[in-house]
């Protein structure tokens, strides 16, 4: 595909375009590109926002929850919008920030009967959910259809981000074999969290998204970035293959 860019394009993208990196022909890919995030709260807000400024051509946007006050801390697409549905607002969001984006709004939950037909129309998948169970589905669906995975998590102060790309790395289940007990999930999700960190490690995965598209730099394949607020540190670490993954393994 050969986008021609007009005059507003040109404008809007410009500083992508002055990247001899990006260029015409990388903001082309953006354009032609479609990516799903899976969750539109914490993590799936900045992904979606600089997704959109980035110029990704469709975005697919997951998620069963409405907006609520106490959301609005650190999602900070949704002002305004207290009781509507989040992929109403995420959708309204985009539609505002960029009219080239074509938004599919998904109001609904992702699961093992729907997830395998969803993942497939995507060129990379964002995971920015918020429990175990959708991590390790979303992990195996995307291992096993081959689609690219950009995995994010945050726990009160701290996060860590990783990318998976089937057959070229470890995946989720390399680090996590397992799921945590129901009763530590379900301690862990009512602590709070500072408000500005998933706007840190969602701009990260979206960071990944973009380079993936273009096909520039290097990804965080083998590598999780961990971050922490508190003391602002980031340390790297690596990930191996584990050639027993019950998903991705040699023995699988």
């Amino acid at each position: 595909m050969d986008t021609k860019f007009d005059e507003i394009q040109t404008h809007r993208y410009s500083r992508h375009i002055m990247l001899p990196e990006v260029g015409k022909k990388g903001q082309d890919k953006l354009l032609s590109s479609k990516v799903l995030c899976i969750g539109s709260g914490g993590l799936g807000s900045p992904v979606i926002q600089y997704l959109t400024a980035a110029g990704v051509g469709t975005i697919g946007i997951i998620d069963d929850d409405v907006v609520d006050l106490s959301n609005l801390q650190r999602q900070v697409i949704h002002g305004g919008n207290i009781g509507r549905p989040k992929v109403a607002s995420a959708a309204a969001f985009v539609k505002r920030l960029n009219p080239d984006v074509t938004v599919i709004p998904m109001e609904m939950r992702l699961d093992d009967g729907n997830v395998g037909d969803i993942i497939p129309d995507y060129d990379m998948v964002v995971d920015c959910s918020d429990n175990f169970a959708t991590r390790f589905m979303i992990n195996d669906a995307c291992v096993l259809t081959g689609i690219p995975l950009s995995h994010g998590s945050i726990f009160k102060y701290e996060g860590q981000v990783i990318t998976i790309l089937p057959g070229s790395g470890p995946c989720y289940r390399c680090i996590f074999e397992q799921p945590p007990p129901k009763e530590i999930e379900q301690s862990a999700r009512r602590t709070g969290v500072f408000g500005v960190l998933p706007g840190v490690i969602g701009a990260i995965q979206a960071t990944e998204v973009v380079k993936y598209l273009i096909g520039i730099g290097e990804l965080l394949v083998g590598r999780m970035l961990y971050y922490d607020s508190l003391y602002m540190t980031f340390d790297e670490i690596s990930i191996q293959k584990n050639p027993k993954c019950p998903v991705c393994g040699k023995e699988s």
